[in-house]
């Protein structure tokens, strides 16, 4: 029986007793007598942080009034456990972890019928998943942190071991990069209104999926047709306004075309502005494992300002910096869980809409959603940009690379067709990685400086 074996080396076996307790619950124990048994080991260690002789246990069982009616069985209990170790600890081990994994889903199981049939608990059926959720992950982990000395071996495999990424398809942004997003990471946009965060992810996303990439794109902006049609424009190289104007046949064709192309898949999700949080996500994360069988390798998030919390409320006692700092705690949450990176935009303030040389200090709302971000770049846009069909990028964050390297560039826009591309090499060596705000490198900028320079040799001849 297994209880009895696991509470016999409990007691006998301490190395094995240090690396199970704190994995064991009192409700594993079906029996009444064996679960008073481990309720008093586990009040023991607690307490005195040993694990008891049977002397020791039958004297403190004694002394617990509750289970007096239960006493002597629970002492014959106590006396029929083996003294004797199991000696294949490693073995001892999976079997207990199986024990604690089963009795975990048989509870979550009668805990679910038991708030179908009466809600007791005041809990509602929406709390199932996530009860049945808790109980399949449960798992032995016997790590307790990295030594330094010891586990150098596992620390320069990790140096020389190649990260998952998923590459973009323009070039600036794979060296800024290293070879494109990690997984488990927040990565953010940052632009003002219709400069191009949406179209900049619609590329994107395309991108992904004609690499082989399987693509989540989540929209509380605009309809999903309106970003399904954007994708459509970029990948079947036709403008929008040409897109009503297709045959259905040689639509369908080019459609064909594309199918041929990729292995991946693009899904995209249409929610009510500011009516989804990271706990909807959650939800259609596992809907579509279960219903399409598909998990993606990149989320894209359109856009998290008018996400909600799924933990704060908004309100008098919550400001607009602690509630998007949370929306972005739970977003990188959310891809840290599902291992994938995630892209959302965010728009600029006031004063950042006019600003030709975005920074940090210009993010909307909440400069904790900066903090919070693993990678943060700036669109940038000007009329002299406008003219050349290009957005200058501006790196604001980057736990990847050096942000210090090639921190402004350039690249190609083609708005008719929702496309990106690569500039040419002389495009880029006009843009300086300097501090100079990008409106002074500009015609105007520097018409504008000249003629200060000329005002302030003026007022020198009158000293």
């Amino acid at each position: 029986m297994i209880e009895k074996l696991i509470l016999s080396n409990l007691l006998s076996n301490e190395e094995y007793g240090r690396k199970a307790i704190p994995f064991l619950k009192s409700d594993y124990f079906q029996e009444r007598t064996i679960r008073a048994l481990y309720d008093s080991i586990d009040t023991f260690v607690k307490q005195y942080n040993k694990f008891p002789s049977k002397e020791a246990l039958v004297i403190e069982l004694d002394n617990d009034k509750s289970i007096a009616s239960i006493f002597s069985d629970v002492e014959s209990l106590v006396n029929d456990l083996e003294d004797t170790p199991t000696t294949n600890l490693e073995w001892l081990l999976n079997q207990t972890e199986k024990f604690c994994q089963d009795r975990a889903i048989y509870n979550a199981i009668m805990k679910s019928i038991q708030i179908i049939d009466t809600d007791k608990d005041n809990h509602s059926k929406g709390a199932i998943p996530q009860i049945l959720s808790d109980a399949l992950a449960v798992s032995f982990d016997s790590n307790v942190g990295h030594d330094f000395l010891e586990d150098f071996d596992s620390r320069y495999d990790f140096y020389h071991k190649k990260e998952k990424r998923v590459p973009f398809d323009l070039d600036y942004l794979n060296k800024i990069t290293k070879g494109g997003l990690p997984t488990k990471t927040l990565n953010v946009v940052l632009a003002g209104t219709g400069v191009g965060k949406s179209l900049f992810m619609c590329h994107c996303a395309a991108a992904n999926l004609f690499k082989g990439h399987n693509v989540l794109y989540i929209t509380m902006e605009m309809a999903e047709e309106r970003i399904a049609e954007r994708i459509d424009a970029n990948m079947l190289n036709v403008t929008v306004d040409e897109l009503a104007l297709l045959p259905r046949d040689s639509y369908q064709k080019k459609i064909d075309r594309v199918r041929e192309k990729t292995n991946g898949k693009l899904i995209i999700k249409e929610y009510p502005t500011a009516s989804a949080g990271a706990g909807h996500m959650r939800h259609l994360l596992n809907e579509l494992k279960l219903k399409r069988n598909f998990k993606p390798d990149i989320i894209y998030i359109d856009y998290l300002n008018i996400c909600i919390s799924s933990r704060l409320k908004y309100g008098a006692n919550v400001n607009s910096y602690t509630y998007i700092k949370a929306i972005a705690e739970e977003l990188r949450g959310l891809a840290v869980e599902f291992d994938v990176p995630i892209v959302t935009a965010t728009q600029t303030t006031r004063s950042g809409f006019t600003s030709s040389d975005l920074g940090l200090e210009d993010t909307s709302e909440s400069f904790g959603l900066p903090a919070t971000a693993d990678f943060m770049i700036a669109l940038i846009s000007s009329e002299e940009l406008q003219d050349l069909n290009q957005f200058m990028v501006k790196q604001l964050k980057n736990r990847y690379s050096d942000p210090g390297t090639h921190r402004r560039f350039v690249i190609g826009v083609d708005r008719s067709k929702m496309k990106l591309y690569d500039v040419e090499q002389a495009a880029q060596e006009d843009v300086l990685d300097d501090d100079t705000p990008v409106f002074d490198k500009s015609d105007s900028g520097m018409r504008i400086k000249s003629e200060k320079g000329k005002f302030k040799d003026a007022f020198k001849s009158f000293s």
